[in-house]
């Protein structure tokens, strides 16, 4: 399970914010750590992450393909 675990973006990625009953997309720039709410990382679905003050869904996918884990200073 990947619930509050934290990653960098290596690279802008697209996700989408619903505001208002209104979906919004949301340009993640590259260095941006998100943290992961809720969702199957380990599949194609979306997942709800923490970015910037709000909440997010993404591609699972693009977690995987464009994200690296921020581990606390020690933890391996």
């Amino acid at each position: 399970m990947f619930r509050g675990r934290q990653f960098r973006l290596t690279k802008a990625t697209l996700c989408t914010e619903i505001r208002d009953g209104t979906l919004y997309g949301v340009r993640v720039p590259e260095g941006g750590i998100v943290t992961v709410l809720r969702g199957p990382v380990e599949d194609d679905r979306m997942l709800e992450v923490h970015w910037n003050q709000r909440t997010l869904a993404m591609f699972a996918q693009d977690l995987r393909d464009r994200g690296e884990e921020v581990r606390a200073h020690g933890e391996k």
